[in-house]
């Protein structure tokens, strides 16, 4: 081959190499992966958070980096709490007794970074826990059946008359039909009130209301709403605990309700648990769960 063909053809590959070298570089994160957070602080109500900072990758004119405080929740999608232009963070919206997942991604005009690996935190304790056992070992039959266990945490009395207690569930099929059940009850189930509460999707009629009117909800549209439980009266001291709840909840038809996608249920393990998906307000605060953790 002849001379000028050689050096051609070797500049035109070394050319190729760096366009795909800079097309590599354009198409992938610009700044550095954040560090993993860590707990600085961990009080009820209150999380500070720290990690070890980003850098550009291409050193240049860099813009001020933006640090995102996420909570992943599947393939690119998560729950936003907070950004901070610094490497420490204390966030007030979690709830205690709470286990999220949290993760860090650094943003800023000229790039991205990749998001940090996430942590697992459990929030303090505020003033009083949920404990849950599922009794229904077969998520898809007629029937909702577990044990509910409200523990004080807190440095004082617990007026039970100020808790409500709420067990998040999707009504499949646009199925809004479900008969509350107190079986068995330490405190007594007359002095146990059960409200079932549902929301309608988007699409409903104009000034339509609970219960909705017939052809609402769409048919086969899942249904978010909850099993609401208060107390009618009576107080914990610090440590106590209601004792056991046993509720049992079947559709007026006694159809197959699927649990399986119902933001409080757990499979049943034969053993207690603190169900932070199951949320627990005190004087309309919430002292425990949150469904989106």
């Amino acid at each position: 081959m002849p001379a000028r063909r050689v050096t051609a053809t070797i500049a035109l590959a070394a050319l190729a190499s760096l366009l795909a070298v800079n097309a590599a570089r354009a198409d992938g994160p610009a700044i550095s992966t954040p560090g993993t957070p860590t707990v600085v602080a961990n009080a009820p109500h209150q999380l500070t958070l720290s990690w070890a900072p980003s850098a550009w990758v291409e050193p240049g004119s860099e813009q001020p980096i933006n640090y995102e405080v996420q909570v992943p929740l599947g393939p690119n999608t998560y729950r936003f709490l907070g950004s901070t232009t610094d490497t420490t963070i204390t966030l007030t919206d979690l709830a205690p007794g709470t286990t999220y997942r949290i993760a860090i991604a650094a943003r800023a005009l000229g790039g991205y970074s990749d998001t940090s690996p996430a942590s697992t935190v459990r929030t303090a304790n505020g003033r009083a826990t949920v404990s849950y056992l599922n009794l229904d070992w077969s998520p898809t039959n007629n029937q909702i059946q577990h044990i509910l266990k409200v523990t004080n945490t807190g440095t004082g009395p617990l007026d039970l008359k100020v808790v409500r207690v709420r067990y998040h569930l999707r009504f499949e099929g646009a199925n809004t039909s479900l008969v509350p059940n107190c079986d068995w009850a330490a405190v007594g189930c007359d002095r146990i009130r059960q409200t079932v509460q549902f929301f309608i999707p988007p699409g409903g009629p104009p000034g339509f209301t609970t219960p909705a009117p017939p052809g609402y909800p769409i048919p086969g549209t899942p249904v978010p709403g909850w099993v609401e439980l208060t107390f009618t009266g009576g107080s914990l001291e610090p440590g106590a605990s209601t004792g056991p709840i046993q509720l049992r909840h079947h559709r007026h038809s006694w159809s197959d309700i699927d649990e399986r996608d119902d933001p409080s249920w757990l499979a049943a393990t034969g053993q207690w648990t603190e169900n932070s998906r199951i949320t627990l307000d005190v004087d309309e605060v919430r002292e425990f769960g949150d469904t989106n953790a």
